[in-house]
């Protein structure tokens, strides 16, 4: 084999492998952006009783605060009730890591006599996940 043969084919290897590094390192980088930053959210409390409250009230109102431990923004994209006797309002702007926002969910008790069980679907950034607060209580009607 001469000379010029033998550098041709080392030149052939040196530069197979570095394609395969670059394959390995792209491959490393891209596996860590995954498990980079990633949004995290943690409620206080999951479900609030009213308890026994009375139909002349008009409507009652509580508030889920929650933080967002992870190391991303959380954006709330949406926020739904199982009916149109809860009104929710939520944090419109991104909660950053290490901070908290608030969900409210206001149940109307007009000719809404008796026990109630709603539900609030929260729909973040984060990927395949919604979270159910519930409200709850006893009307008693008016006299």
């Amino acid at each position: 084999m001469c000379q010029l043969e033998i550098k041709i084919k080392l030149s052939t290897k040196y530069i197979a492998m570095k394609k395969v590094g670059f394959i390995l390192l792209f491959s490393l980088i891209m596996t860590g952006l995954a498990f980079a930053q990633k949004p995290a959210m943690e409620f206080q409390k999951t479900e609030h009783n009213f308890g026994t409250i009375k139909e002349e009230i008009g409507a009652v109102t509580t508030q889920f605060t929650f933080k967002n431990t992870g190391d991303a923004p959380i954006i709330i994209q949406r926020v739904s009730s199982s009916c149109g006797c809860t009104t929710p309002s939520y944090t419109r702007q991104p909660i950053l890591p290490g901070k908290e926002g608030t969900i409210s969910a206001q149940y109307s008790t007009v000719r809404r006599p008796g026990t109630f069980n709603k539900t609030i679907r929260v729909y973040t950034n984060i990927p395949d996940t919604v979270y159910v607060l519930t409200i709850k209580g006893n009307v008693t009607p008016k006299k």
